[in-house]
């Protein structure tokens, strides 16, 4: 059980430390509370055999770390939204020029030659 519990806090304190450091934040919340609950899961089961094990405790740093990045990117940091009409404008006129140029090209007929069936060998 201790190894179970001390390998589901590992995977979810780094994915706790990767959502934190990517602009979605602030999902990081959600493993690193199941970090901090498998770390004391296997902190509780390693005081009972009474190796307590590096390992657990780094967990706790790492989920640690992951929540100060993310409090301090809600607190701090601001999002702030673009203003779309320009995006919009810019596209609606590559549109058009695009569409400019194919009206522009003169595609003449195209004959591709097929080899003949009889040519093919199996």
């Amino acid at each position: 059980m201790k190894k179970l519990f001390t390998t589901l806090a590992i995977i979810a304190s780094l994915l706790a430390i990767i959502f934190a450091i990517l602009p979605i934040s602030n999902l990081a919340i959600i493993p690193s509370i199941l970090a901090l609950v498998f770390g004391l899961l296997a902190f509780y089961f390693s005081r009972k055999t009474g190796q307590v094990k590096k390992i657990i405790q780094f967990t706790f740093l790492l989920t640690i770390m992951a929540l100060a990045i993310t409090t301090y990117k809600a607190l701090f940091i601001k999002t702030e939204v673009a203003d779309t009409q320009e995006l919009k404008a810019t596209e609606s006129q590559s549109k058009e020029e695009a569409l400019e140029e194919l009206e522009d090209l003169e595609i003449d007929d195209i004959e591709i030659d097929a080899p003949e069936l009889e040519d093919i060998e199996l």
